[in-house]
């Protein structure tokens, strides 16, 4: 089946489906394209939601992550990634995992301000905080709302380290910020690549810039000292884990020091979107893939355990573990980069304060 000549295919959505949100009683039931079904699932444009939090810093305790404090400007995605583990996290907010996570984007306008309240609490301790611990904090609704870009403007004020990781070219709007960071050793960033293939990418990262594309971001960061690592994620059996070693090689050419990876796990709806979009998008190795994914966690799609859930299980997920430590080997040797400092951190009314 050719997707792009598939009438009922969304061009530029990743889900092709909403999927019922589990907190909800009753549910819509499309039986015939017509009418009312008709405006449901129609592809309709992107919506802004504006919210309205008391905070800012969301706070993990999980193992699996480098940086347990992360900040998350929008919720929900343009990019449309078919595998987003964050399309669950669109229904505690009352929408579908599916074309609302792509359509319905909710946004903090005023997360500059809470996170400068947060800094000046009195109990604060700086710890690194990573940008995009959920969604894209550079996906398009940033070029015109600048959240990222005031968020970054006030790290750099209190001198307080953040990660970041995306998968747009918008970043290098923010360049000038990145390098004054960087130099103080307060910034780290991962763009993240899981295939060279253009069709591929198309398909299942359907709003995003292309593999080269990144590859350059790669290179302009690096080339500005800034510290850039390549996240290889997600890796889904049957599509693109044989590329692993050309995107370790070719991220490491372009500057980037250290890489990383994750299996794709399909945890609650992304599931049903997943092997919807995969059916429709390859029809002739779905199977295939399926079963891949269910070999790397224990025969199911999905997996929950801390210390497995991303780098999963079996014998091919074990091979996938091997094929990267070789290309690691061979093409980024030490694999890691710089320390970010938590030692400059001085919350500004502190300053004043001590002016009296």
């Amino acid at each position: 089946m050719d997707i792009g000549k598939n009438e009922e295919y969304f061009k530029g959505r990743g889900a092709q489906i909403n999927t019922h949100n589990k907190f909800f009683k009753n549910k819509y039931v499309c039986e015939h394209i017509e009418g009312l079904d008709e405006a449901f699932l129609e592809n309709s444009a992107t919506q802004i939601i504006e919210t309205h939090p008391k905070h800012i810093i969301s706070k993990s305790d999980s193992p699996d992550l480098r940086h347990l404090r992360s900040i998350n400007p929008y919720q929900g995605c343009e990019h449309g990634c078919i595998y987003c583990y964050a399309r669950n996290a669109h229904e505690y907010w009352g929408y579908s995992a599916g074309l609302d996570f792509e359509r319905k984007i909710i946004v903090k306008k005023q997360c500059a301000d809470l996170l400068e309240q947060e800094f000046n609490n009195r109990n604060y301790e700086p710890l690194p905080i990573m940008l995009s611990g959920n969604t894209d904090c550079y996906q398009p609704v940033e070029r015109k709302l600048r959240l990222t870009q005031s968020l970054l403007k006030v790290f750099l004020k209190y001198r307080h380290p953040v990660s970041i990781i995306s998968k747009n070219n918008l970043i290098l709007r923010d360049i000038e910020l990145l390098k004054e960071l960087a130099k103080l050793q307060l910034v780290h960033v991962a763009i993240t690549i899981n295939s060279l293939d253009e069709d591929l990418r198309q398909k299942m990262e359907p709003r995003t810039v292309t593999a080269m594309g990144r590859m350059k971001v790669i290179k302009q960061l690096s080339d500005s000292g800034i510290p850039v690592m390549l996240m290889c994620a997600p890796i889904i059996p049957g599509l693109n884990s044989d590329e692993m070693p050309s995107l370790i090689e070719l991220a490491a050419k372009h500057g980037a020091t250290a890489a990383s990876y994750t299996i794709v796990r399909l945890n609650g709806a992304i599931a049903e979107i997943f092997k919807d979009w995969i059916y429709k998008a390859y029809p002739d190795r779905a199977d295939k893939v399926l079963h891949g994914i269910a070999s790397c966690h224990g025969g199911h799609l999905n997996d929950s355990q801390f210390g497995r859930r991303m780098t999963g299980e079996g014998i091919l997920a074990e091979s996938i573990h091997q094929l990267f430590k070789l290309a690691i080997k061979r093409f980024m040797g030490e694999n890691k980069l710089p320390e970010l400092r938590t030692d400059l951190f001085i919350p500004l009314k502190g300053k004043q304060m001590g002016l009296f």
